[in-house]
């Protein structure tokens, strides 16, 4: 007897891999990589096929060192034809900053933890939503082209405060879309999301927001975030951030690995047929190259170590 063929939601002919280890990356390790060795950073993954990179944030430097040199490695990033170079930007002060700069787009963090908004703005999630109507104002007074993303952080749990209901975070979804931001993504800062926690976040999201939720951020503190990642594409995600040899993590997060890497998420989606325009040679040399500028700093990811396998590179060359 026949079995019944199991339901496979159609997946994402083509995903957007966004580069974020030059700022979630470096932001959370003590090395302090020169500004030249930032730009050849730049320079490799794009030559690798990435079209988007998070250069750095506009931050005191006394806060954050290695990324007080965010004006001028975004300066060069805008040189690179067909590149979105990016800014966090976690206040007013440093939204004019980027426009100043005229970045074409800024990443606002917005935490759903009411206690992990404190502990890492000082203000409350409503606070912020706040700051980000004058940061819109004063886009829109500039004439500014630069596009607001904001991001919402903890959205699937925290590690001071616990659980955050699904319910706060699409609270504040509603918040900064009817204060006029252009795109919100969704974040698992701790690593706490779950395939099932993905999949029922972002189906509640994408009813409120529409085309406007455009990506997915998640971290692979307890190894889950490739099987995430999954779960977001299935409901049609086509945008998701990554970091060179897995690097970063989170201040409140104590020994947390960083993003999903860049690599074995490339690798991922090529495997399934996925297209994301990325060289893996060419992202392997890069990941070499960072893991040298960050001696002694945690790296983390699979392929690096066992490479492609041949059946991938078979197939490869029979359709060349």
């Amino acid at each position: 007897m026949p079995s019944t063929p199991i339901f496979q939601p159609a997946l994402p002919r083509q995903v957007t891999i966004r580069e974020m280890g030059l700022r979630d990356g470096l932001q959370s390790v003590a090395t302090i990589v020169p500004t030249a060795a930032k730009i050849e950073w730049i320079r490799d993954a794009y030559a690798a096929g990435e079209r988007e990179i998070e250069v750095g944030s506009f931050v005191p430097p006394r806060l954050l060192p290695q990324l007080a040199d965010t004006g001028e490695v975004l300066a060069f990033a805008q040189t690179l034809p067909g590149l979105r170079a990016s800014v966090l930007v976690p206040n007013l002060k440093g939204a004019q900053r980027a426009l100043e700069a005229s970045a074409e787009l800024m990443l606002v963090p917005l935490s759903a933890s009411h206690a992990h908004s404190l502990a890492n703005l000082r203000k409350t999630p409503d606070e912020v939503v706040a700051d980000i109507v004058r940061m819109r104002e004063e886009r829109d007074a500039s004439g500014a082209r630069t596009l607001i993303e904001v991001g919402i952080s903890t959205a699937f749990g925290c590690t001071i405060q616990g659980r955050v209901e699904p319910a706060e975070v699409v609270r504040l979804v509603r918040a900064v879309l009817d204060a006029g931001v252009d795109s919100v993504s969704l974040a698992d800062t701790v690593g706490y999301a779950d395939p099932a926690m993905v999949s029922r976040l972002f189906e509640q999201v994408l009813r409120v927001a529409g085309d406007r939720l455009t990506c997915g951020h998640f971290h692979d503190t307890r190894g889950l975030a490739l099987a995430n990642v999954y779960a977001a594409l299935q409901l049609g995600m086509t945008r998701f951030d990554a970091c060179t040899a897995g690097i970063g993590g989170c201040p409140h997060a104590p020994g947390a690995s960083g993003n999903v890497c860049t690599e074995d998420l490339a690798y991922m989606l090529a495997s399934m047929g996925i297209e994301t325009g990325l060289d893996f040679d060419r992202l392997l040399a890069l990941r070499a190259k960072v893991a040298g500028w960050l001696q002694g700093e945690a790296t983390h990811g699979s392929v690096w170590r066992s490479g492609l396998p041949r059946t991938m590179k078979i197939q490869e060359t029979s359709h060349a």
